[in-house]
């Protein structure tokens, strides 16, 4: 039975207008519901900050679905639920010997939701988080099952497809051997110059910048525990002597462990660890990504605007993203390289300053988070994602009474 309560996503800057929310305890009722509708969309752990998951109909939370778990040791994948938070997946592989290729900065997202928009962790030679999935099961606009695999004609448009394509069930996820990591921030990064080695220095680099004065403030180390120790001191900056948190004034004990204690690769690769909240929202995001070889230039081109930015920034990041064939993956066949705003909570006061940072950008072909803070034109998006039209024609073939689109759907993909 659905509801009609207001529901808000995680930084409450959106404010579903579904009529009815819902919460299916299992697959067949989630089928029901779906084959019942007009128009529907699922929910993950709300941690959007665009409307894409918005609808006028039915609104559905995966959470209440059975939490499937299956490790397929021979072929070395996991099939999880979609509604599942990586957090509540990673303990239980790293505990088999097994782990996923990358993860984001938060454990406290569902599999389904990150793969769907095409979020993503760092590191030169690791792809988005949706690179990892083989499989996916969906509720289609009949209602009916159906899965596609990697291979099939569809599945680069069907992995990140922004909810369009119906309501995913469960993932199949590639796995590889578990690993450990150690993790070290730097401090004092100041030139723009050693941004491409600082970035390829690790298996996961993340760079953290308030764009108040010269260069970075922060440099995030999650290295191999195989590797070389680095040094004390490296491209001008120094180990910090502390935990670290990126936002200033906020305890680091949120943080996943640094100074260089050797921990599984769950417990290292997110920023955050799994039994805290990192905040209560208060913030906005955007994010940009960019071709890698134009990063310098863009950062260059960012820092002439820094006046402009800082006011109204928590902190920016920098992470590396490799290529990949997902349609409207933003790494879409080009090595990547994106800029993170992590904004305060004004909406009136950020959105200049995300257009004169999308004005900025405009030159390096940026392309914007689906699931972020973005004012990019529709005609602009289109010429940024060369899939976009067999995307389109996808979503016809599969959903022609548009029954899990909505406004930005509509917007950026139009029938």
């Amino acid at each position: 039975m659905g509801t009609s309560a207001s529901v808000t996503n995680w930084a409450g800057n959106i404010v579903f207008g579904a009529g009815r929310f819902h919460r299916p305890d299992s697959v067949p009722a989630l089928q029901e519901l779906v084959a019942g509708s007009d128009r529907i969309r699922a929910l993950g752990t709300g941690h959007s900050f665009s409307p894409i998951a918005d609808t006028t109909g039915d609104l559905v939370s995966l959470a209440d679905l059975p939490k499937i778990a299956h490790i397929d040791p021979d072929a070395a994948t996991v099939t999880v639920a979609a509604g599942a938070r990586y957090g509540e997946v990673t303990g239980m592989l790293t505990a088999a010997g097994f782990a996923l290729p990358n993860l984001g900065s938060l454990p406290h997202i569902s599999i389904a939701g990150a793969c769907s928009t095409g979020t993503h962790g760092s590191g030169n030679g690791n792809g988005a988080l949706a690179t990892a999935v083989s499989a996916i099961e969906l509720v289609g606009a009949d209602g009916e099952l159906r899965t596609v695999r990697r291979g099939d004609a569809e599945f680069a448009g069907s992995v990140v497809a922004l909810g369009a394509l119906g309501i995913v069930t469960t993932l199949t996820l590639d796995l590889r051997p578990a690993f450990d990591l150690r993790q070290w921030v730097y401090e004092g990064l100041r030139r723009f110059d050693d941004v491409e080695e600082a970035l390829a220095a690790a298996y996961s680099v993340s760079l953290f910048t308030y764009w108040e004065g010269e260069g970075f403030e922060q440099v995030w180390i999650k290295q191999r525990d195989t590797d070389p120790e680095p040094p004390l001191r490296w491209l001008g900056s120094t180990r910090a002597d502390g935990p670290r948190h990126m936002v200033r004034g906020v305890d680091p004990r949120h943080c996943t462990p640094q100074l260089g204690v050797v921990g599984p690769w769950n417990e290292r690769l997110p920023h955050f660890r799994l039994e805290f909240t990192p905040s209560s929202g208060e913030e906005l995001q955007s994010e940009y990504l960019l071709p890698r070889g134009s990063l310098v230039d863009a950062l260059r081109a960012l820092d002439r605007i820094r006046d402009t930015i800082a006011p109204v920034l928590q902190v920016c990041e920098i992470r590396t993203i490799a290529a990949d064939d997902l349609w409207l993956s933003l790494a879409h066949e080009r090595d990547s390289a994106a800029v993170h705003f992590t904004w305060v909570a004004d909406t009136a006061a950020v959105l200049p300053v995300v257009a004169a940072v999308e004005a900025v950008l405009e030159p390096f072909g940026a392309r914007p988070h689906w699931g972020k803070v973005f004012g990019i034109e529709p005609d602009a998006v289109r010429a940024l994602w060369p899939r976009l039209p067999d995307v389109e024609r996808l979503l016809r073939r599969h959903d022609p009474a548009g029954k899990f689109r909505n406004a930005m759907v509509d917007r950026y993909l139009p029938a």
